[in-house]
């Protein structure tokens, strides 16, 4: 891949992790009410303070990018995060479909553009 290009998938991928780990963390952006049908899983996910782990992981994931430290590491990670939100909105939401897709997308990206770093794992 383009280094400028991935250049600015990272830079602009570590901002959107950047936004939303420190919203889960912050509140400053309200997200739009959950449906009833998923009234029940976000109050299980705020009472054992999941989401609040879920936003330290993206903001993790997203100054590893913007340092371009342990950024593969991070991307594995993260992947749990972005199956996870695509799985949700599948399920349960699909007005969030498209951000959580993008999430996904993003973070399949970014761990192909680092596929040299995760050779050793499969020989």
């Amino acid at each position: 891949m383009n280094s400028k290009v991935l250049l600015v998938l990272r830079i602009v991928f570590g901002l959107f992790l950047l936004f939303f780990g420190a919203n889960h963390l912050f509140q400053f952006f309200a997200p739009p009410p959950p449906p009833e049908a998923a009234m029940g899983y976000w109050e299980a996910l705020e009472i054992t303070k999941v989401m609040t782990l879920v936003g330290i992981v993206e903001m993790a994931a997203g100054l590893s990018l913007w340092l371009n430290k342990y950024a593969p590491l991070m991307m594995v990670i993260l992947m749990s995060v972005s199956v996870n939100a695509v799985l949700y909105h599948l399920t349960l939401d699909s007005a969030g479909l498209p951000m959580g897709g993008a999430l996904l997308i993003l973070n399949i990206v970014m761990l192909f553009a680092y596929k040299d770093n995760y050779q050793s794992l499969f020989t």
